[in-house]
């Protein structure tokens, strides 16, 4: 099996920072492992890392996308593994960073993607059916899924709704189902640490992400009329349109980022087997030292 380092953990907690360190001290490239870094435009309200923070490390599937073109866990699958082939072969160690945990989870296990090629019957089966009726409908069928998908996102209802009528199963117990099969030899590093803590980061970052201007960078997307459905972004919808102060956008990005950290966790514990490592119980430097023994150990240096 071939090697891949995973770094994850929620948002704000450091990841970008130790990849990079670890990338040097193993001689690494790190690729993306974030669902909204994906995008060009996309830079301060995702945290995106900069060329000077990248300190010469090469990163790989950073902005490669328009902000108004479709992605899927498909796709990136299939580009990620494509990473890790050329990675390896140039002798080199390949290192996920990012805190999507669903995206990360397809790559590294054996999950199989149908392609959506629905059947004449089951659309006309559902197409005089409302968004609301496809939601409540899968909404009894799958919750976990339901409770992922926004009402009017009738595509991912439908496809949600036809994976649980060709498989008899729901698209949660399929995941569940594929995650004990591991295609690569993978050591996934989790940073955690306590929670007052984390959001107290995650609130500075916010105000530091507005020093930087992120207002201009959303802005400048909605002059060219994109609507971005991401956290830092989405909520300057209403501010645009008069509806709400800057104050209470800021406040209202907080929040949801906390709620997205919270999300994250439990999603990381759920479903990867992760080797946690706490950064607010010893000095950075020694955590790193930590991870790089372990590290070692595993790769058998």
């Amino acid at each position: 099996m071939k090697k891949v380092l995973v770094i994850v953990g929620p948002t704000a907690v450091g990841k970008t920072s130790l990849s990079i360190e670890l990338a040097k001290k193993f001689n690494g490239e790190v690729i993306n492992g974030d669902s909204v870094q994906i995008y060009k435009a996309l830079n301060i309200g995702s945290a995106k890392v900069t060329e000077d923070e990248m300190k010469g490390v090469k990163h790989h599937l950073l902005s490669f996308k328009n902000p108004d073109e479709p992605f899927s866990v498909a796709e990136f699958q299939m580009l990620v593994r494509n990473k890790i082939d050329e990675i390896t072969k140039r002798g080199k160690l390949p290192i996920i960073c990012g805190g999507t945990g669903l995206y990360i989870q397809a790559v590294i296990y054996d999950f199989r993607f149908e392609k959506e090629e629905r059947s004449e019957d089951f659309m006309k089966k559902y197409e005089n059916t409302s968004n609301e009726v496809l939601h409540q409908i899968l909404f009894q069928i799958d919750d976990k899924e339901a409770k992922k998908i926004h009402i009017n996102n009738r595509r991912r209802v439908l496809r949600a709704l036809e994976i649980y009528e060709k498989n008899k199963k729901t698209k949660s117990e399929l995941i569940n189902k594929q995650k004990d099969k591991p295609l690569y030899d993978a050591y996934i590093v989790g940073l955690d640490m306590d929670r007052k803590r984390l959001y107290e980061r995650i609130n500075k970052r916010v105000d530091l992400m507005i020093e930087n201007n992120l207002l201009e960078e959303v802005k400048s997307l909605y002059d060219k009329g994109y609507r971005v459905n991401a956290i830092g972004y989405k909520e300057f919808n209403d501010y645009f349109d008069n509806k709400i102060t800057l104050d209470e956008v800021i406040k209202n990005i907080k929040k949801n980022t906390r709620h997205y950290a919270k999300r994250q966790l439990t999603y990381f514990r759920n479903k990867l087997d992760i080797h946690w490592y706490r950064v607010d119980v010893m000095e950075r430097d020694e955590l790193t030292q930590d991870i790089v023994k372990n590290v070692k150990t595993w790769i058998n240096i």
